[in-house]
């Protein structure tokens, strides 16, 4: 897999592409640079020929493709009729948090994590409960200390974004049994999931104990294994009936609101998208070992651990300099847009995250620039 050309890069109208002018590099926000998957492409373009651009009554191929992939890539047994389709994660995290929990309830977030779960939860109606990450992984400690405080739910991130690694099996199911035992829900976004990396490890928290599925709620979407968020089409997936009686209480509109394009480029990606897909993650893994090595060369100080999943690279810069927002500096001085690392909360102070899934080309420029940037 090969990203493509800068030329037709610049011709894109996403936010990467028109957020910064031409000579800033963009590895900032979560895109990728290959080019879409064909299958995709032509399930899209088959759909637009035929006029089929109303809207969505039936999401159920949708469904049925992603059970099918759960259980080809990861053993998962799923039942397709256990999968609901909406718009895109985002959604999906508010309005399965609106309809479980009563109203101003406290959901514990793990930081470093995705920036947007700190808007999210108050969206749905409820506060946020910060539980950080201790050494990558999730401090059970501090999330039962959360529930005993009252917290009734935990919203994961599953690959975590931004350090890009599985939660081990283990430390899942002793979540869902704390969860299980104190009352509470798990809300895991596992959209980055798909992407996986063969030395990574990624089981699906719904399929790690009966715990889990008695707690759990699933959301994903093939929009960042396939690079199609402006599709728009997401899933949720839960497994216990009383926790489906409470996503019943979900508008209609959840549903409507997902793209019928989408829904069909869900479908052609989880079905035949698997060889693409694996291409796309062999590029990631040259990527991110490509990064090793420039680090190695020109910012030895930087702590960056290579991902096991997607392709966005947690760097602390702290030994670089005393600079709780390095991400600004490198903007102005080196012209590479990355994403400040306090965005993700508190412990990403003195870090940036950045997205490698581009040309070995553009990799090597914008460490050589940041490199230039901290050496002047």
């Amino acid at each position: 897999m090969k990203a493509d050309p800068i030329e037709l890069l610049r011709a894109r109208t996403s936010e990467k592409w028109v957020t910064y002018p031409d000579d800033v590099l963009p590895l900032f926000v979560a895109e990728t640079d290959y080019p879409i998957a064909p299958v995709v492409a032509e399930a899209v373009i088959d759909r637009v020929r035929a006029s089929d651009t109303g809207y969505v009554s039936d999401a159920s191929p949708a469904a049925r493709a992603f059970a099918g992939f759960a259980g080809r890539r990861w053993d998962w047994a799923l039942d397709p009729s256990l999968v609901r389709c909406t718009t895109d994660v985002s959604v999906a995290i508010v309005e399965v948090l609106r309809v479980l929990l009563e109203p101003g309830s406290r959901v514990a977030i793990m930081p470093p994590v995705y920036p947007p779960f700190f808007g999210l939860v108050p969206e749905a109606g409820h506060t946020t409960y910060e539980v950080p990450l201790v050494d990558r992984r999730i401090d059970l400690a501090g999330v039962e200390a959360a529930f005993v405080d009252g917290v009734k739910a935990v919203l994961l991130c599953h690959p975590h974004n931004p350090i890009g690694v599985p939660h081990p099996a283990d430390d899942l199911r002793a979540l869902a049994e704390l969860a299980r035992e104190h009352g509470a829900f798990v809300v895991s976004d596992e959209i980055h999931g798909p992407l996986t990396h063969p030395d990574g490890h990624f089981v699906p928290f719904l399929d790690t104990c009966a715990a889990a599925r008695e707690v759990g709620v699933c959301v994903t979407s093939a929009s960042k294994g396939w690079n199609i968020a402006g599709f728009k089409c997401a899933m949720i997936v839960a497994d216990d009936p009383a926790v489906n009686a409470r996503l019943d209480r979900m508008s209609e509109e959840v549903l409507w609101r997902t793209s019928i394009l989408g829904m069909h480029a869900s479908a052609a990606a989880f079905t035949h998208g698997a060889e693409w897909l694996d291409a796309t993650i062999a590029a990631m893994v040259e990527s991110r070992r490509l990064l090793t090595s420039l680090l190695a060369e020109h910012l030895p100080e930087v702590d960056y651990r290579e991902p096991t999943a997607s392709y966005l690279a947690w760097l602390d810069l702290r030994a670089l300099a005393d600079d709780p927002n390095p991400a600004a500096r490198i903007l102005t001085d080196a012209k590479v847009a990355l994403t400040p690392g306090p965005d993700f909360g508190a412990p990403g102070v003195g870090h940036v995250r950045l997205n490698l899934a581009c040309s070995a080309e553009m990799l090597t420029a914008a460490v050589e620039r940041i490199a230039t940037t901290y050496r002047s």
